[in-house]
């Protein structure tokens, strides 16, 4: 668990705390429940502009939405890093918040800051030149200059998209998800009032769907960056004045932030290698349906997403408040959670999938995709069920520390599982993209299953350390 700090890096947390910390080092129930319900409303309106994005760019024709969706396991990379930094700055901040060490958890934030620079340099100078040629090395073909045109555009903003990921995740580890919820939804509503706008009416197609994106979040970076440098209200300061780096503080932060990101690299490398399999047996037609469909199903686990990112802060300040019983609690009550709500939307998404599709299936030109997108849609009801294990885990084990093992269950779950067996299905059993779709339940069902019982083996270790050491004490 995280040292206590020396009584000159010690801060009273309860003079000093903000209506969030207070939050986030009280009950866990109560926690989870409070810093969930904003990241919710904040994750619902981003979904929602994905959606509506894809339904923008549906009236360009399949082509389009297939070239987006070449694209979109390379920006899950960048939105990886970004994801990924933020979850080791909040896991490093909440762990020192817990352990009442202010002047800790400001020097994890200014180290954050300066790899999140780090990390923007090099994405961007690695994807801008060469998007064309990874497109076509994604298999992009006949659409790759459509997905290039995408891609230059949306990468040309990696400062942007990774700089307010890192302060969302700062905001989150001292319990702020309202004023994260703000900025998201600021970032969400531009982008839908943009897309329309710059695709259609300034006829710049799929090129104003990025452009749209990125102008978006660079508005939210101002705010941001207003709340942090010159308002100066939050708990976590990041100041460079007498700045110093500490090889331990960016070795814990990278501790979670590359495994994390590593993380979302497996999921963009499962979304390729799916996207292969898809074109070799049904064409461009299934990525589109499979990746437009995907759209539907990150909506659908919103919920799970938001808490499972409050789990990340909460089970850190548990844990470095050396309260073992508290991180219990708030995991278990992440699972039975998320369960209920994955249930629910089992059932919704079941009754409601041919009106879902119609979305994005209203032109012409998109209009043959229909029946395959909403079977894909009714298959992906039994995925919702196995969600909240493997992610809630994965959760506590990032706030805890422990991204490596994170990492390694995702590994599990995305390739040994979902690709391996979606691949059986598809060419072994004979079953063409529905193969795929099936791959993906069965790889979620397993994966969630050890991810379950690992979790639950660590609790009881960690309980079992716990009730030693305090009977040596007495």
């Amino acid at each position: 668990m995280t040292s206590s700090p020396s009584l000159s890096e010690k801060s009273d947390i309860h003079d000093i705390a903000t209506k969030g910390v207070s939050v986030l080092t009280g009950d866990p129930k109560a926690a989870i429940r409070k810093l969930a319900g904003p990241m919710f409303i904040a994750m619902l309106l981003m979904t929602i502009y994905n959606i509506v994005d894809a339904f923008w760019v549906a009236g360009l024709g399949s082509d389009a939405l297939a070239a987006v969706g070449f694209m979109t396991p390379v920006f899950m990379v960048l939105i990886g890093f970004g994801n990924g930094i933020g979850a080791g700055a909040t896991s490093a901040i909440s762990r020192r918040i817990g352990a009442k060490d202010k002047a800790g958890a400001d020097l994890a934030a200014s180290h954050s800051i300066l790899i999140m620079l780090a990390v923007s340099v090099i994405l961007t100078i690695v994807l801008v030149p060469n998007i064309t040629a990874i497109s076509l090395l994604l298999g992009a073909g006949d659409v790759a200059g459509l997905a290039a045109d995408y891609g230059v555009v949306i990468f040309s903003g990696t400062v942007f998209v990774l700089f307010t990921n890192i302060v969302y995740g700062m905001l989150r580890a001292e319990g702020d998800t309202k004023r994260t919820m703000y900025a998201m939804a600021v970032s969400s509503v531009i982008n839908m009032i943009l897309d329309p706008v710059l695709i259609y009416y300034l006829d710049m197609g799929i090129t104003g769907a990025a452009l749209a994106t990125v102008i978006s979040i660079m508005f939210v970076t101002v705010i941001l960056f207003y709340w942090i440098w010159i308002k100066k209200d939050t708990y976590v300061t990041i100041s460079f004045k007498n700045f110093r780096l500490k090889a331990a503080v960016i070795k814990d932060i990278l501790g979670v932030g590359i495994p994390a990101s590593t993380e979302f690299f497996l999921m963009s490398f499962l979304v390729i290698t799916l996207n292969g399999i898809l074109v070799s047996v049904a064409g461009t037609d299934a990525v589109a349906i499979y990746t437009t469909g995907w759209r539907v199903v990150m909506f659908a686990i919103i919920p799970q997403i938001a808490i499972g990112t409050s789990l990340v802060a909460v089970a850190g300040a548990a844990y470095g408040a050396g309260l073992p019983g508290k991180l219990r609690i708030a995991y278990i009550y992440s699972l039975k959670l998320g369960f209920i709500i994955a249930v629910a939307t089992s059932l919704l998404t079941w009754i409601f999938a041919p009106q879902i599709t119609l979305m994005f299936t209203y032109s012409p030109e998109s209009a043959h995709i229909a029946p395959g997108m909403i079977a894909f849609l009714q298959v992906m009801c039994f995925f919702y069920i196995f969600v909240p294990p493997g992610m809630m885990t994965c959760s506590m084990f990032q706030g805890v520390g422990k991204g490596m093992t994170s990492l390694f269950i995702n590994f599990l779950r995305n390739l040994a599982f979902i690709a391996v067996i979606a691949w059986i299905f598809t060419y072994y059993l004979g079953m063409g993209q529905e193969g795929v779709w099936w791959g993906i339940v069965a790889g979620d069902v397993l994966g969630g299953v050890v991810a379950l019982v690992w979790a639950m083996v660590y609790l009881r270790m960690l309980t079992r350390v716990e009730e030693r050491i305090s009977s040596e004490s007495a």
